[in-house]
């Protein structure tokens, strides 16, 4: 007779890929094992690089209503990244009918919610790596999302 059922087991899979734990192992008195290791994968995010500017020696021609939409963009660079820590779906409020956990311009702080991704038909809070106002969410609400998306960009 098995320790656990599958559902337990499921849940317990949730649970450890929800927490920092690595590896876990329970040993029953029958001396039945149950092992569950999490591989860490560690994702560098950078930004692309900045084009190279036209030489003035040879200035390329831009037409009127091409120089009127070209706003001045920001550097990539100066953007960090709230990336999703999990395989899931993307919700932007608590519930379809509350407001969104934050908004584009709004300020958030360090620990702050700032989404929910449901993984496994559990609802996981996923609160900001770092302070800064938000200057993109870069996923819809309903999204898909994979283990380190780009979710947010902060300035």
């Amino acid at each position: 007779m098995s320790m656990f059922d599958f559902e337990q087991i499921k849940e317990l899979i949730g649970s450890i890929d929800n927490s920092g734990i690595t590896s876990f192992e329970i040993k029953g008195s029958d001396g039945e094992r149950l092992v569950i290791k999490k591989e860490i994968k560690q994702e560098i995010i950078s930004a692309p690089a900045p084009l190279a500017e036209a030489s003035p020696a040879a200035p390329a021609p831009a037409s009127p209503a091409a120089q009127e939409s070209a706003a001045p963009a920001e550097p990539e660079e100066n953007y960090r990244i709230i990336p999703s820590p999990m395989v899931g779906v993307f919700y932007s409020a608590p519930s379809p009918d509350s407001e969104p956990y934050v908004k584009v311009g709004q300020s958030v702080s360090s620990g702050d919610v700032v989404c929910i991704i449901e993984a496994m038909k559990l609802m996981n809070e996923v609160p900001a790596t770092e302070s800064g106002v938000i200057a993109e969410i870069c996923v819809n609400n309903g999204d898909i999302v994979e283990y380190g998306q780009p979710l947010f960009k902060i300035k």
